[in-house]
């Protein structure tokens, strides 16, 4: 289906009928795709479903309005629209249901999303951008409610910026700006922060954004009452009402059922977005939800008799069939041929996807079961093989799972035989575990040629008698060569502009490039996040700045269930890399403590996690990021940017690895792993033990997402043959990773003379005072304390007790 939408305006009533029959027939269609959803998760072929049945009107509405070059950030109740839109086949919306793993064949996520979550392809196979003003856009949804706001906001400022800033060549990504986005919400769900802090910053940067609120009065059970002051969204955000003095919203409030004045409001809508870059919001009222929230329940228990009876008399498509009736646009007899034939049309699809699903499963569970059949024939062990075999055999719908774990129950009844028959089984389960896992693995990092791993490491050059300077003069000047280098890189964030950042790593760069790439945000760190993945979504090159790592936990949900995840769940199709800057460790105060590693570590799982020690080295990492296109978290270390360092004389170029190690002080006794400002402490440490006879081998993580890709902590250990890891974590934190990482996956267990161990802060968080971080994290005289017990548990000849 490939429809050529068209407004209201200068077309012949013939093409005005052919509208209304085109938008009926997809209302239609949607609607039976839901109803048809829900059977398939009733009767144990879908797992679960959320449809979008009720909201088909304004979705109709809204595709009308819809551009190339257009995006979309939406939730689980669009499919209507994206069907309007020719971006979702029936067959596809039940390939969707079925979670089948093929991504031609399931294209929103191959299986990795519920149904209901709706994406495009971005990105050619080569990883390259496609022309995307060629093409109607939909950003990847996510399920958490809200979640979809934070990147709305970048979506729709990437066209001011393109529109403004004329040095950015953005020929695949605008045109001059007239790009709108376009986010739909639940009522309910406009409770969430995120909604009120994206509706905030799109007001202040007054940025070309539609925001509509389907409101059916209800969040799951619960009804308006109890969800918004007022019971109604727009009435309360009548404050963002623009006048003609002062800038905000345009506010639109129309019916769910009202087919003209839903196609006028959102023709509105898309002028004032796209023409005056204005946001506006729509609020859609009256709307229903036939089937309830989802298939986990039934709504009849929560809706009164009145509710429901309301709710049959103003479906929207009913509503919708009876305007083209009495308006005479199509008699009863040809709209119910056209529902006929419809109807079949859904049945034959539902019946296609699910054949397409199950046949690759029925022919593997063929060949395993011959398999089975020929191990039984030469195995003293037949009974217990025949039963494996025919416990799968009673399996009419195999799942992919059902056939792995048979096949691999099987080999256990086969143990110290050794036959042909059981090679070809062992040869079957590790060839289909091979070509199976990365249907459900892949890409959750970039798995091509120019991916940030490899970037090859270009040193800091000092040939020319460097000049010592505060490590703040390091960044400010290689972000100076960047933005020199990079049109399309912007960096914003809380005081990032005009003061140059709080630690003054940006001094002057807004003067020089101007307030769109070099800007100052409001005190909203989630949209902060967001804004930098929708104008990572758009082409360009964004840096977040969140001002210190403690504040990363009020955009954590973003980064984590967004940024971290968009490759992974796009399969590849798209990408936003969106580098997150900050900075923390060895503060004192509970809220400025700025070390919850472990936390990050495991929730930013898709991103690249760095921790340089230095100035020098963070400029690398940004220089390496840019040389690549993922998103990453680069930790500035807080109590260095007045620390001298020397003055490379190649800032903009140098390069630090990624997901590499560095050995920064060589040594024979014992390896001492640690990363940002506590590897100085350490450092300092390695020089006193040297006064009793110890020589600890010091590296430095530098990166922990990936974390030593060339097992160079292994090589240490293999010739010290002793592990401290000292962080300023918790306990249990970032080092328990690092020592997984290195004692279970490198294998440095089998080289170990004395017990692994770790050294890390207290489990409060730091006191303040400028005592609180002596006494609340690893300090000199505990790292100290730490490898002399080891080197005396192992030799308390040499090494007497100290106490």
């Amino acid at each position: 289906m490939n429809p050529d939408l068209q407004t209201s305006e200068d077309i012949s009533f013939d093409e005005f009928r052919k509208q209304i029959f085109y938008d009926y027939e997809i209302a239609v269609m949607s609607r039976e795709c839901s109803l048809l959803g829900r059977r398939e998760v009733l009767t144990g072929k879908a797992k679960f479903g959320i449809f979008g049945d009720g909201k088909e009107l304004p979705q109709l509405a809204m595709a009308r309005s819809f551009k190339d070059g257009d995006f979309r950030s939406g939730y689980y109740r669009d499919q209507t629209f994206m069907m309007a839109l020719g971006l979702l086949s029936p067959k596809e919306f039940f390939h969707g249901l079925y979670a089948t793993t093929d991504i031609e064949k399931e294209p929103m996520s191959a299986g990795r999303q519920m149904g209901g979550h709706f994406g495009t392809f971005s990105l050619h196979e080569d990883g390259s951008w496609k022309d995307l003003t060629a093409q109607k856009n939909s950003s990847p949804d996510i399920s958490p409610t809200a979640g979809q706001m934070p990147r709305l906001l970048g979506l729709a400022l990437a066209s001011k910026v393109y529109r403004n800033e004329k040095s950015i060549k953005g020929d695949k990504f605008s045109n001059n700006g007239n790009e709108v986005a376009w986010g739909t919400i639940g009522n309910a769900s406009t409770s969430e922060g995120h909604f009120f802090e994206t509706i905030n910053a799109a007001g202040v940067l007054q940025v070309p954004m539609v925001v509509s609120v389907w409101d059916d009065d209800y969040g799951i059970s619960v009804p308006a009452k109890y969800q918004t002051t007022k019971e109604n969204i727009s009435e309360i955000l009548k404050g963002f009402q623009r006048t003609e003095d002062e800038k905000g919203y345009e506010i639109l409030r129309v019916k769910g059922w009202d087919y003209t004045a839903l196609i006028h409001a959102y023709e509105n809508a898309s002028d004032i977005a796209r023409e005056e870059h204005v946001p506006v919001l729509i609020h859609v009222t009256e709307l229903t939800q036939p089937q309830g929230h989802s298939t986990s329940g039934s709504h009849e228990r929560y809706k009164s008799e009145e509710r429901l009876k309301w709710e049959k008399e103003n479906d929207c498509n009913k509503r919708f069939k009876e305007w083209i009736l009495s308006n005479k646009i199509a008699t009863e007899e040809e709209l119910s041929a056209l529902e006929k034939r419809i109807k079949t049309e859904i049945r034959m699809a539902r019946k296609d996807a699910w054949n397409e699903f199950l046949n690759p499963h029925k022919e593997d569970k063929r060949q395993l079961v011959g398999l089975l059949t020929a191990l039984e024939q030469s195995s003293p062990n037949k009974v217990f093989i025949s039963k494996v075999k025919n416990d799968l055999i009673a399996i009419e719908e195999p799942l992919k799972k059902d056939l792995a774990s048979h096949a691999r129950k099987a080999l256990r009844y086969v143990l110290g035989e050794e036959s042909a028959q059981k090679a070809s089984l062992e040869n079957w389960i590790s060839a289909y575990l091979k070509n199976n896992q990365p249907h459900f693995s892949s890409h959750l990092y970039s798995e091509l040629p120019s991916k940030a791993t490899n970037v090859p490491e270009i040193k800091a050059d000092y040939s020319e008698s460097p000049e010592m300077v505060d490590g703040r003069i390091i960044l400010r000047d290689n972000f100076d060569a960047l933005f020199s280098q990079y049109p399309e890189v912007l960096i914003f964030g809380e005081d990032s502009g005009a003061i140059g950042d709080v630690n003054q790593g940006l001094e002057g760069l807004q003067k020089k490039y101007g307030d769109l790439r070099v800007s100052d945000t409001g005190i909203r760190e989630t949209t902060i996040i967001g804004q930098g993945i929708g104008l990572a979504l758009r082409g360009l090159r964004p840096i977040a700045e969140i001002q210190y790592l403690d504040y990363l936990m009020y955009c954590l949900q973003t980064l984590s269930d967004d940024l971290a995840t968009l490759l992974y769940r796009t399969v590849g199709k798209q990408k936003a890399p969106l580098i997150v800057r900050t900075r923390g460790h060895r503060l004192e105060g509970i809220w400025h403590s700025g070390s919850q590693m472990g936390g990050i570590v495991h929730l930013l799982r898709g991103m690249y996690v760095l921790v340089p020690r230095n100035m020098t080295k963070a400029a690398g990492f940004y220089n390496t990021l840019l040389k690549s296109d993922e998103p990453a978290l680069i930790i500035e270390s807080l109590n260095g940017y007045r620390l001298k360092e020397p003055k490379p004389s190649n800032l903009g170029e140098l390069c630090t690895p990624i997901g590499r190690v560095e050995t920064v002080k060589q040594g024979t006794d014992i390896t001492v792993l640690s990363y940002g400002s506590t590897l100085r402490i350490v450092m300092e440490v390695a020089d006193e033990l040297k006064e009793v006879g110890i020589d600890a081998e010091v590296i430095d993580a530098q990166s922990l997402l990936p974390f030593d890709l060339e097992k160079d902590v292994l090589k240490s250990v293999q010739k010290t043959n002793r592990l401290l890891i000292v962080d300023e974590d918790v306990p249990g934190g970032c080092a328990a990773y690092l020592m997984q990482e290195i004692i279970e996956k490198q294998g440095a267990y089998q080289f170990l003379d004395s017990a692994p161990q770790t050294l890390s802060s207290k489990s409060h968080r730091p006191a303040y005072a400028s005592d609180g971080d002596y006494f609340s994290k690893p300090n000199a005289e505990d790292i100290f304390e730490k490898i002399y017990q080891i080197m005396h548990e192992a030799n308390p000849g040499d090494y007497p007790r100290l106490r």
